[in-house]
């Protein structure tokens, strides 16, 4: 079987910048959510999706943002976006989906720790983490823990990992601190890019490993000198930085593998939901 880990979060905003705007009877914003339930309901009619769990970040500020206060927060977030996260986890849940609402963790984390969980299980073939969000890639097994881009329908295994970050799973915390991730409000190394993160980190895996001393990498990178220098100058803060972006295992998650088993929908809060929405046609479709 397939477990199907989603990024409601992701979800979410994608819906928001993505679907038509609408309001519910009562003038609050609802385009996303709606958005957000459209999305689904697709993913839930496709064959061989059985075991689903969704994970959002209830509030966007968790335990790193105590370790970095550059890290992300609500800030330029749209309202009216930010006040239908409560409701899109109604959403899910009226959907019959296990929903994760993270508060001191982050979204990321919840499907880390699930990856890591159900990827143990005899009966599980894959865990798709579907998001096509870089932070996951370090969760990439092999073919059995893969990245999954629902809207392009791509799926990315160890390999494509490889390709595409030019390192493997394991380094990508490291080349995330070298490189930076704006959505995220890690600045990263100054002078590192991508392509010579990814030439050094192939050659050295993690930072400590790096030499200071250019004249000791053997791996031709360009600009050598300078990106040494950088480093051994930011390397307290390039540590900092991989710690923010490598994501927890430890979630404290309720459920087993049954449990995220779908059952269909639940039609009461369907139809109490379809009521806030405004639309009636929720609990029929």
């Amino acid at each position: 079987m397939d477990v199907h880990l989603i990024d409601g979060t992701y979800e979410l905003f994608r819906a928001h910048f993505g679907a038509p705007s609408a309001t519910a009877p009562d003038g609050a914003a609802v385009g996303a959510t709606r958005g957000l339930l459209r999305s689904l309901q697709a993913l839930l009619r496709e064959p061989g999706v059985t075991h689903v769990a969704v994970a959002f970040d209830h509030v966007v500020e968790s335990f790193r943002n105590r370790l970095f206060p550059g890290y992300k927060t609500a800030e330029g977030v749209p309202l009216e976006l930010l006040a239908q996260f409560p409701l899109a986890e109604e959403a899910t849940r009226a959907l019959g989906l296990v929903t994760w609402p993270m508060v001191e963790f982050e979204a990321d984390d919840a499907l880390a720790t699930g990856a890591a969980r159900f990827a143990e299980a005899p009966r599980v073939e894959r865990v798709l983490l579907c998001t096509p969000d870089k932070d996951l890639a370090q969760c990439v097994r092999g073919t059995r823990v893969v990245g999954f881009d629902r809207m392009r329908r791509r799926v990315m295994d160890e390999a494509g990992v490889r390709a595409r970050f030019g390192v493997g799973p394991e380094s990508i915390p490291d080349w995330l601190a070298l490189v930076g991730d704006t959505a995220d409000g890690i600045p990263g190394v100054p002078r590192f890019g991508e392509k010579s993160a990814s030439a050094v980190l192939g050659r050295y895996p993690h930072l400590e490993a790096i030499p200071d001393d250019a004249a000791r990498w053997d791996v031709p990178v360009r600009g050598a000198a300078s990106l040494a220098a950088s480093l051994a100058a930011h390397r307290e803060a390039a540590v900092l930085f991989r710690t923010l972006a490598t994501v927890r295992t430890d979630v404290p998650l309720a459920e087993d593998l049954e449990a995220l088993r779908c059952r269909g929908p639940r039609s009461d809060l369907l139809e109490a939901l379809g009521r806030r929405l405004g639309d009636s046609r929720l609990a029929p479709r």
